[in-house]
């Protein structure tokens, strides 16, 4: 029986797997369009002011390295001088991914910062088809940095003040 030689590393330590990620499905979960301006049967030319609102979640699914990550937008959209409400769009756009070699502490910033960058250009889409079927310009939503998202959500969090049991 010949001995198989080891792999020569030159001293540097071995290398991590690499990271894998595969979107395995992607959907629209729930989805709303409400068309306000066409309920109250406004007429003429409005300015629309647009507010966008966006919330993530993820959660383990029950097979082994599956995630569902959630995208939640809602769109509302009001005029600029009268401040009636246009339209309100909320969608929850979902996808499942397998995520492996993912270190423990790093798994909870990548599914809320690298699976909503895979999903936000079909959310963009999903928004701008709908906006245009609801009878107003298709909106196109600006690039999200969902990097700074989940920095400002760690920073909230960590400036809540903490309710401590007295003893």
């Amino acid at each position: 029986m010949a001995d198989t030689p080891e792999p020569a590393t030159n001293g540097a330590a071995p290398q991590a797997a690499p990271v894998k990620m595969n979107v395995l499905a992607q959907f629209v979960r729930d989805m709303s369009f409400e068309n306000i301006l066409a309920q109250k049967g406004v007429q003429g030319e409005v300015q629309p002011d647009v507010q966008l609102q966006v919330n993530l979640d993820a959660k383990k699914r029950n097979t082994e390295n599956q995630y569902e990550v959630i995208l939640k937008i809602q769109v509302t959209s009001k005029a600029k001088e009268s401040a009636d409400t246009l339209f309100v769009l909320e969608l929850e756009y979902a996808g499942v991914f397998l995520v492996e070699n993912v270190p423990e502490e790093q798994l909870h910033p990548f599914l809320l910062i690298e699976c909503p960058r895979m999903l936000f250009p079909f959310v963009r889409r999903i928004v701008s088809d709908v906006t245009r079927d609801g009878g107003f310009p298709p909106l196109n939503l600006e690039t999200i940095d969902f990097l700074q998202l989940y920095r400002a959500e760690l920073a909230r969090r960590t400036s809540a003040p903490v309710e401590t049991a007295n003893a």
